[in-house]
C-alpha cells in the first residue's frame, strides 16, 4: 500500500508552503503528488487529468519554484482555451506566489479592454496567462515579448484544440526559445493531442491520474428518456427533488439556452445564461452570482460552459445530448470535484438514445434509467424534509413562548394532532398547490412512443402549439367563443 505524500516530502520552498497552508491544502491530490516532482526536475510532462483534480497547483507551484523574482520579464507562459479559465488561473498563481513579494501575474484575453491589458504587462509581469487569441494580438502589437520564456503551460489542451486553436498555439510556440520547458495538461488524449505533444515536447513524461477511465470522480449518471415538448417541466420537477445548491445546465445552441432562461425565471428559480454572444462584462457578471451562490442554476453552451471551475457544482444537467462524446466528459466533470459526489443528469428522445449508449460503451459509463417523480412523490419528500427540520427544532429547546400558544390552544378543545396538521398546511400548503399549477406534466409520456398517448399528453399543456411546431389535436373536443350562446361544449362532447 502507498504512503501518501505530504506537500513537506516535495521538496517546496517555505514561501509556497506556508502559502499552501493558507489556502487549507491539506496533502497533494493525485496529480499534484506525482507531477510536481517530475517538473521539478526541469523534464517536459504531459497530464492526464480531469478538471477539478488540483491540475492548476500541479502546475503553477512547480512553475513558481522555478521563477527569478528579480528578473522583470515575462518567465512562465501559460495558454487556456477560456476567458474565465485565464482569471481563475492567474488568481491561482497570485495565491500561491502571495509570499513572493516581487512576483507579478498578467491575465491577458478578449473581451476586455485591451488598454488595461497594456498597463498590466508594462509592470514586467513575471507569469503570462492568457487565451491563445489575445496573446497573439499582443505579440503583433509587440506588447508582449516571449524571448525569455523559460516553461510554457497548454492548459486544457484538448479543449484548445477543440475550439480551433491549433494554428494559433503553433504560431505563439514558434515564438518561445526551443530550450524551453513545455508542460501539456488534458482531460483526454485524443490523437490531436498527442499530435501536439510529438511537435512541441521534447521527450515527455506522462503522468496519467485517471486509472484509464473518465469516471473516476463519483459522479451519479442518469438518464431520462422524454419527449421534447416535457424536458422544461422534467428539469422544473428534478431541480424541486434533489434541490441542487448549484446546477449547470448545458443546452447545444444559445437561443435554447435565452429561451430555458425565461422559463425557468418564470417559475421563480434564479437561473442566468451564459453563451457566446453575451459581453465580457455580462459573463463577469452571470459567473459572479453562479460562484457567490445568487445563480443557482446556470444554463451554458459547450463553447461558453468550458474553462468554468466551480468546485461546489452538486449537478449537472444534459438539457441536449452533446454531439461530441468528449463535450458529454467535459460537461459531467463540473461536478463531483474534488473528491465530493455529483450527479449528471441527461434528457434524451429517439435516436439521441443510440448517442448516449454509443457514449457509455466509449468510456465504460455505469449509466441508469430514471423516471422524473410526479406530484405526490415531490410532497412527499417536502413533508419528510419539514418534519426533519421540525424535530431539529424540537431538539434544540427553548420552545417556552410556542409551548404557551400551543397549551392555550389545546386547552380550549383543539385536539393537539390537529393543531400539528393546521401548522404543517400553513407552512407547505401555498408552496404544494403553487408547484402543482406551475408544472404540468404527463408522466406516461416517458418512453412511449404510441401516438395517441403523445395526442393525450399535449393536451396536459392546455391545447397550446406543441414545441415541435405542430398545433394540438384537433379531434380533442373544446370550447369554442365564437360559437355564440353557447356556454361550453355540450354534455355529451365534454372531454373527460
Amino acid at each position: 500500500m502507498k504512503t501518501k505524500k505530504t506537500f513537506q516530502d516535495l521538496d517546496l520552498s517555505n514561501e509556497i508552503l506556508k502559502a499552501i497552508q493558507d489556502l487549507g491544502f491539506q496533502e497533494p491530490s493525485a496529480i499534484q503528488s506525482e507531477a510536481i516532482p517530475l517538473i521539478l526536475t526541469g523534464r517536459d510532462v504531459i497530464g492526464h487529468s480531469r478538471t477539478g483534480t488540483g491540475k492548476t497547483a500541479a502546475f503553477a507551484i512547480p512553475g513558481l519554484e522555478i521563477l527569478e523574482e528579480e528578473e522583470k520579464h515575462p518567465q512562465i507562459l501559460v495558454l487556456c482555451p477560456t476567458r474565465e479559465l485565464v482569471v481563475q488561473v492567474a488568481e491561482e498563481f497570485r495565491k500561491l506566489g502571495k509570499y513572493k513579494e516581487e512576483l507579478s501575474v498578467a491575465a491577458i484575453y478578449g473581451g476586455e479592454d485591451i488598454s488595461r491589458q497594456f498597463k498590466a504587462l508594462k509592470k514586467h509581469p513575471q507569469v503570462i496567462v492568457g487565451t491563445p487569441g489575445r496573446t497573439m494580438d499582443h505579440m503583433r502589437r509587440k506588447t508582449l515579448n516571449l524571448s525569455s520564456v523559460r516553461m510554457v503551460i497548454l492548459d486544457e489542451a484538448d479543449e484548445m484544440l477543440d475550439m480551433g486553436f491549433l494554428e494559433d498555439m503553433e504560431t505563439i510556440l514558434s515564438e518561445v526559445p526551443e530550450e524551453r520547458q513545455t508542460i501539456l495538461f488534458s482531460a483526454t488524449l485524443s490523437p490531436k493531442v498527442m499530435g501536439i505533444t510529438k511537435k512541441f515536447l521534447n521527450s515527455p513524461k506522462t503522468v496519467d491520474v485517471t486509472g484509464g477511465k473518465a469516471d473516476r470522480p463519483k459522479i451519479q449518471q442518469i438518464y431520462y428518456e422524454l419527449r421534447e415538448g416535457v424536458r422544461t417541466e422534467a428539469l422544473v420537477r428534478l431541480l424541486s427533488l434533489y434541490t441542487p445548491k448549484v446546477a449547470l445546465v448545458f443546452c447545444n445552441t444559445k437561443i435554447r439556452v435565452d429561451d430555458l432562461v425565461e422559463v425557468l425565471k418564470s417559475k421563480g428559480i434564479f437561473a442566468e445564461g451564459l453563451h457566446g454572444d453575451l459581453s465580457q462584462k455580462q459573463r463577469d457578471k452571470v459567473m459572479s452570482g453562479f460562484r457567490t451562490g445568487v445563480v443557482s442554476v446556470l444554463v451554458a453552451t459547450d463553447v461558453a460552459g468550458r474553462g468554468i471551475d466551480v468546485s461546489d457544482v452538486e449537478a449537472v444537467f444534459n438539457y441536449d445530448i452533446p454531439r461530441d462524446s468528449e463535450d458529454y466528459v467535459h460537461r459531467i466533470g463540473r461536478t463531483g470535484r474534488a473528491g465530493r459526489k455529483g450527479i449528471a443528469l441527461s434528457f434524451v428522445s429517439g435516436r439521441e438514445l443510440r448517442t448516449l449508449y454509443r457514449i457509455q460503451d466509449q468510456h465504460g459509463f455505469q449509466m441508469e434509467a430514471g423516471k422524473v417523480p410526479n406530484v405526490s412523490e415531490l410532497n412527499e419528500k417536502r413533508f419528510q424534509g419539514y418534519a426533519h427540520l421540525v424535530q431539529e427544532v424540537a431538539e434544540e429547546g427553548d420552545l417556552t413562548e410556542y409551548s404557551k400558544l400551543v397549551k392555550k390552544l389545546t386547552s380550549d378543545g383543539l385536539p393537539a394532532e390537529d393543531l400539528a396538521a393546521a401548522l404543517f398546511k400553513l407552512a407547505l400548503g401555498t408552496r404544494l398547490d403553487k408547484f402543482d399549477e406551475t408544472v404540468r406534466f404527463d408522466q406516461e409520456s416517458q418512453g412511449n412512443r404510441d401516438r395517441g398517448d403523445r395526442n393525450r399528453s399535449d393536451r396536459d399543456f392546455k391545447g397550446k402549439n406543441r414545441k415541435d411546431g405542430r398545433k394540438p389535436d384537433h379531434k380533442s373536443k373544446r370550447f369554442d367563443p365564437r360559437k355564440k350562446g353557447k356556454s361550453g361544449p355540450p354534455h355529451k362532447k365534454r372531454s373527460r
